[in-house]
């Protein structure tokens, strides 16, 4: 199965770097166009390299997320952690207007972090006896947030400029516009050296401390792994919902819920799906795009629904 996940990356990833509007074919990188050669190095790559890292980095955080909550139906298109975050773009373009890219990361993922911790508060205090309620509960914090940010950019006017960031899409990426999300490849790293730690607290706060776990240390370093992908990814290439929910649940049904184990195949699964989707919303309306979102938004979506019902069934 990892073969055949590494295999299916390089070919996707040797199609995107090909499928686009101006010719950068084989054939004219050979015969040194020198226009072809410009645009594999600052469109054609960085893209694809972007891809790559945001469909790794969304899953992991998904898998995090999941940790945290010990509910495989959660992530964080799915706990309003995304639109606290781009409730925190929002605020920059308010206060900040001329503020630096990262200075705007730095802002989202700040409003991340409290989107985390707002979710899991509210999942505490809220009594809910079946899984499939938690996400439902995250998914209508994240209704009342996006409405609140939408509401305040329509009556500034800023409802144009928002759109850029809340709807997914690569059309955008170049050399110069995707390094960020090399901080989320980055927190890929961190939650790797975490596995394990992970895993334990997936099995409740009771169980970690009796094993000498600083719970609430392991926690806070998971939600800032969830708060800076989310962010640099927000900053990227906008909002992309139910990634971590179609990767981690196809992951746990072929190898189970190990985080150490699942890390490398969740990476490798999010990156495919990602660069799949991302294809198809170049090649259906050629030559223009559909937002990479609506394509992953659909899937994504028609998934959640399948294990909703499944998990529905088995508990008749």
């Amino acid at each position: 199965m990892g073969a055949l996940i590494g295999v299916l990356l390089a070919a996707l990833a040797t199609m995107s770097v090909f499928i686009g509007v101006s010719d950068v074919s084989p054939f004219a990188l050979v015969e040194g166009d020198a226009t072809a050669t410009f645009l594999l190095a600052a469109s054609r790559i960085p893209r694809t390299v972007a891809v790559i890292l945001v469909g790794a980095s969304l899953g992991i955080a998904g898998l995090i997320m999941q940790m945290l909550v010990r509910n495989r139906f959660v992530e964080p298109g799915t706990t309003g952690v995304s639109e606290f975050a781009t409730f925190g773009m929002l605020v920059t373009m308010i206060f900040w207007p001329g503020m630096a890219v990262v200075g705007k990361m730095g802002v989202a993922a700040l409003f991340g972090l409290i989107g985390t911790w707002v979710f899991l508060q509210v999942v505490k205090a809220v009594p809910v006896r079946q899984l499939v309620l938690v996400p439902l509960v995250g998914i209508m914090l994240g209704g009342v947030v996006g409405s609140v940010t939408t509401f305040l950019a329509y009556r500034l006017d800023l409802l144009q400029s928002l759109g850029q960031w809340s709807q997914g899409s690569f059309a955008t990426v170049m050399q110069g516009r995707y390094e960020f999300v090399w901080i989320a490849g980055a927190m890929v790293v961190v939650a790797w050296f975490a596995a394990d730690r992970f895993s334990v607290i997936g099995m409740g706060e009771e169980f970690a401390t009796n094993l000498g776990l600083d719970y609430r240390r392991v926690v806070a370093i998971g939600m800032v792994v969830i708060a800076v992908i989310t962010a640099a990814v927000l900053v990227t290439a906008g909002m992309i919902p139910f990634l971590g929910l179609v990767v981690l649940n196809i992951v746990s049904l072929v190898i189970g819920d190990n985080v150490r184990r699942s890390i490398p195949w969740v990476a490798g699964l999010g990156a495919v799906f990602v660069l799949a989707c991302d294809i198809v919303a170049r090649v259906v309306r050629f030559p223009y795009e559909i937002p990479l979102s609506v394509i992953v938004g659909v899937v994504g979506a028609a998934l959640f629904l399948w294990l909703l019902l499944r998990r529905r069934s088995r508990a008749r």
